[in-house]
């Protein structure tokens, strides 16, 4: 069960690390396909410094959760895994209410199974 922890942990370190680099450089092309329908195309020139910067915030998200699967201590390890998958659950139900319902399903539910499985296992 701690082995599918760390996985669960390492895939939504890995969807946000995808995130970052659609955010920050390839929004005018991979972030038009994503948010097809989202924002109107003509908005993604303008905004594109903008996407990079919510992209550094998914970069840090991805960055603690892969800091908290190197951590040897399991105290720690599960606390620091805990707080940043918290962090993605919330910034996914915030973005299912703010911009599209299936940010919760691609952001949220991911962190979600993570944090139950985590659990689980302690």
């Amino acid at each position: 069960m701690e082995l599918l922890s760390k996985i669960l942990i390492a895939l939504v370190a890995l969807e946000h690390i995808y995130i970052l680099y659609m955010e920050m450089f390839a929004w005018e092309t991979l972030g038009r396909k994503s948010f097809k329908g989202a924002l109107k195309d003509e908005l993604f020139t303008p905004t594109k410094g903008l996407a990079a910067n919510q992209g550094l915030y998914n970069g840090f998200l991805a960055a603690g959760l892969i800091w908290s699967i190197f951590i040897s201590n399991e105290l720690w390890s599960t606390n620091i895994a805990l707080f940043f998958l918290g962090c993605v659950a919330v910034a996914g139900i915030y973005g299912a209410f703010s911009a599209s319902r299936k940010i919760f399903f691609i952001q949220a539910l991911p962190a979600i199974i993570a944090m139950v499985v985590l659990l689980i296992t302690l």
